[in-house]
């Protein structure tokens, strides 16, 4: 497909079943969930799913898989000083408390907030993520280190600064500096430059997709997301189960299988530690929408020139739709084996605006069999409500074209030729069959 062919965007809908998961939790430690159609449902939080699908794409580009291989990606964490202390020290030969306070005084200096320099687990580390490419502190290292001399004195008086402005006991704090940053000695202007542009987005693809705002650095760019993500939720009412768990303490058993009289045996008695764990089982409805031409214009911004930001837009957008359809959260993944799960189907297609189909299931889908006035199991239920909405809305909306669904699920193989004419919707043998 050729530029002149492509849609502004590529619209991706997916139904997924899972048993017995529990792949995110609110701060309580129970499932998330949200009231839709007059029911509660079980709830996956588009938080938990980008970043899911970030890593994936991510960790395939840095070992060399996939179509993103050998293409720059960022790293969101509040480790920046560390990382750059690390690179001071392993490449340059830095003693490593130095190294690391010369990194924090000059991101302090430039508008980042670090935790209490008391408190050992948060002095050097920011107060919020920062995502950037993933050489941001090797950058950052190397310019430290071309003038080390220079920075050593002004990071001596640029602490000695804030020490003399650290108010007294009961006193109110002074105010910061214009551009944000704690009061202390100006960075230099050439050391500034060097922390902005290794901080910028540059050419890390992840960022030009799903976006960053960094509010601590006015003057480090922002970047709106080329993808949007709407929460999953399950096609029915709120299934839950409280499990009971017992585990067992290896050690306290070894000693009762070996014990020599009545007694030892019955003070080694008992689980180790007993309690529960929620429990969520459905089909659910998941959706995003990769706006191409922000794509692009994010990568144009970053200093690509347009031939090359199209080949890499390309290359993006198939590792988006591979990663939309095989990432999963993490959580409990070794209790519950929740990443191994496959799609009941996705369905892809273009548009010249984003399309969501949600609305299909604001009517719970009532599992009952049909002769008893329900439509049966949830999977096939939501294939069949999923290809009937989209058919119907396509016959109004003349920009929907290219059409194409996957599944993994034999049963639901047999219905496509059924429910999606293959002049309407185009049948998938793979991932990289949904983007033409």
């Amino acid at each position: 497909m050729n530029a002149d062919d492509r849609s502004p965007f590529l619209s991706l809908h997916l139904l997924e079943t899972l048993v017995a998961v529990l792949p995110v939790r609110d701060e309580t430690g129970q499932p998330k969930s949200l009231v839709y159609g007059g029911v509660e449902r079980h709830m996956i939080t588009s938080q938990a799913r980008r970043r899911a699908e970030r890593v994936h794409a991510r960790d395939r580009a840095n070992a060399g898989v996939g179509a993103l291989s050998g293409h720059s990606m960022g790293v969101r964490t509040r480790e920046w000083a560390l990382l750059t202390g690390e690179e001071l020290v392993r490449r340059y030969g830095w003693e490593r408390d130095e190294a690391v306070a010369t990194a924090r005084a000059v991101l302090e200096a430039c508008g980042l907030k670090f935790g209490d320099p008391a408190k050992r687990t948060v002095a050097n580390l920011t107060k919020v993520l920062v995502f950037a490419p993933a050489d941001a502190g090797a950058w950052i290292a190397a310019h430290l280190d071309a003038h080390r001399g220079e920075l050593a004195d002004w990071r001596e008086k640029h602490l000695a600064a804030q020490r003399a402005r650290k108010p007294k006991r009961g006193a109110e704090p002074e105010a910061e500096a214009a551009d944000g940053a704690p009061a202390g000695r100006p960075l230099p202007k050439p050391t500034r430059d060097a922390v902005l542009l290794a901080l910028a987005p540059r050419d890390a693809v992840d960022i030009a997709l799903y976006g960053r705002f960094l509010a601590e650095i006015a003057d480090s760019p922002n970047v709106d997301g080329a993808v949007q993500t709407g929460h999953a939720f399950t096609v029915h009412a709120a299934e839950q189960v409280e499990d009971f768990y017992a585990a067992a303490d290896d050690a306290k058993l070894a000693r009762k299988r070996g014990a020599l009289g009545f007694l030892d045996a019955a003070d080694d008695a008992g689980a180790g530690m007993t309690g529960y764990q929620s429990l969520i089982s459905g089909t659910f409805y998941r959706h995003a929408v990769l706006d191409r031409e922000q794509l692009r214009a994010n990568l144009r911004r970053a200093g690509m020139a347009e031939e090359e930001a199209e080949r890499t837009a390309v290359a993006a957008e198939r590792e988006f739709v591979t990663a939309f359809v095989e990432a999963f959260p993490e959580a409990k993944k070794n209790s519950t084996a929740s990443t191994g799960s496959l799609p009941v189907l996705v369905l892809a297609f273009e548009g010249g605006r984003p399309y969501n189909y949600a609305g299909a299931f604001q009517r719970p889908v009532d599992e009952n069999p049909p002769e008893g006035g329900g439509e049966g199991p949830a999977g096939p239920a939501a294939v069949r409500r999923l290809l009937r909405h989209h058919l119907f809305v396509a016959g109004k909306r003349a920009d929907l074209r290219h059409a194409r669904a996957l599944t993994y699920d034999p049963e639901i193989a047999d219905l496509l030729g059924e429910l999606a004419p293959a002049d309407r919707v185009g049948v998938a043998d793979g991932v990289e069959e949904l983007v033409p």
